[in-house]
C-alpha cells in the first residue's frame, strides 16, 4: 500500500511514520516542510496544481494529513490549518488516482461540554476558540469534499515528544526545574480541568488502522476517560520521584505563581496567582465517547497515562 504522510516531521507526524514504516506491506512517501521530507512542499502556500501534478507521479493510495500548528493568531491558524487542508482537498479531486484521506483533526473541534458526560462524534460542535474553529473548518471541508476520506479527531495526545510548551509539557518543566532547584513546593495554577489524554502511540495505531478501513466519517480518538489535572501533576510527581508538595493556585488571593500551567510562566515570582484557562477553548472538561472507532476500527487504546507521563518526565529529566 502506498502512502503519502504530510507533516511527518510534526509532534504526531513522527509516530505516525514510525507505525506505517513498521507495516512492511507500507510504501511510505514523507512530504513536508523540514529538509527530512522526502519532498519539500508547503501546503499552506503551496498550490493544489503543484501538489495534483505529484500525486499524478506517486499515485497513493492512501494520504494522511498531519500537518497544522496549535500555535499563532487565527490568521496563521487558518493558513496551516484550513487553507492547507483545502489544498490537499483540491489537489486530490483533481488527481486521477482516488486516493483515501485521513485527516487529523481535534477534539478542540467540540468546544466545552458538560462536566461527567462523554462526547460523541454526533455532538453539535461549538469550538471555544481560534484552534478549534480552523480544525473544525478543515473537518468541514474534508466531509463536503466528496472524497473517499475520515476525520480522526484526536483528543488530547500525551506522551513521548510532548512538546514543552503544552500543557503536560509546562507541568514536567515545572517539575524539573523544582527539583534542580531543591524546592520542597511546588506552586502551580490551572489544575482545576479535566482532559481525556491519549498516548501518541495509541493515535498511530488508530491512524494505521483508519489508513486500511473503509471507514468514513468523523472517528473520535481518545481514552474515553476524563483525567483532572491535577490528577495528573500527582502520577507525575510519583513517577518523577518528587518528594515535595504540590500547592495549588487556582483560587483568590494568596501565595504566588510559581507556574500556570498552558501558559508562559511568569517571570515575576512576586506576581499574584491567576486562575487560567486550559489553552484549548474546551472548559473544564471534556472527555470521548470511542465506540466508533471500536466499532468500526477495531481500535482501543492501550497505554496508560502513568506511562505516557513516565515518557514525558525521562525527556524533561535529561534537560537536568
Amino acid at each position: 500500500m502506498r502512502v503519502l504522510l504530510i507533516g511527518a516531521n510534526g509532534y504526531l507526524g513522527r509516530f505516525v511514520a514510525d507505525r506505517l514504516l513498521a507495516d512492511p506491506a507500507v510504501q511510505l512517501t514523507a512530504l513536508g516542510r523540514g529538509d527530512d521530507a522526502d519532498v519539500r512542499f508547503d501546503l499552506a502556500s503551496g498550490s493544489p496544481g503543484a501538489l495534483t501534478r505529484f500525486l499524478d507521479a506517486v499515485h497513493p493510495q492512501v494520504v494522511v494529513n498531519c500537518a497544522g500548528t496549535t500555535r499563532g493568531g487565527a490568521r496563521e491558524l487558518t493558513r496551516h490549518n484550513t487553507v492547507a487542508v483545502a489544498t490537499v482537498c483540491e489537489a486530490l479531486r483533481r488527481s486521477g488516482g482516488g486516493a483515501r484521506l485521513v485527516q487529523i483533526g481535534c477534539g478542540a473541534e467540540y468546544g466545552p461540554s458538560q462536566p461527567g458526560s462523554s462526547t460523541a462524534e454526533d455532538a453539535v460542535p461549538r469550538p471555544g476558540g481560534p484552534y478549534g474553529v480552523s480544525k473544525l473548518a478543515a473537518t468541514e471541508l474534508v466531509l463536503g469534499s466528496g472524497l473517499d476520506a475520515v476525520v480522526l479527531r484526536v483528543f488530547s495526545p500525551a506522551g513521548p515528544g510532548t512538546p514543552a510548551g503544552s500543557p503536560l509539557g509546562r507541568l514536567a518543566e515545572a517539575m524539573r526545574r523544582a527539583m534542580q532547584s531543591g524546592d520542597g513546593e511546588l506552586k502551580l495554577g490551572g489544575l482545576g480541568v479535566q482532559r481525556d489524554f491519549i498516548d501518541v502511540r495509541d493515535v498511530a495505531r488508530a491512524v494505521h488502522a483508519a489508513s486500511l478501513s473503509a471507514a468514513q466519517g468523523v472517528i473520535n480518538i481518545g481514552s474515553g476517560r476524563a483525567v483532572r489535572l491535577r490528577d495528573a501533576a500527582a502520577v507525575l510527581a510519583r513517577v518523577a520521584g518528587y518528594g515535595g508538595a504540590l500547592h495549588e493556585l487556582d483560587g483568590p488571593p494568596g501565595g504566588h505563581l510559581r507556574s500556570a500551567i498552558g501558559h508562559p510562566r511568569l517571570e515575576s515570582d512576586h506576581a499574584g496567582p491567576v486562575a487560567y484557562p486550559y489553552p484549548d477553548g474546551c472548559g473544564s472538561w471534556q472527555q470521548a465517547d470511542v465506540r466508533t472507532a471500536r466499532d468500526r476500527l477495531g481500535w482501543r487504546p492501550r497505554i496508560n497515562l502513568e506511562e505516557s507521563l513516565a515518557d514525558i518526565w525521562m525527556e524533561a529529566a535529561c534537560r537536568i
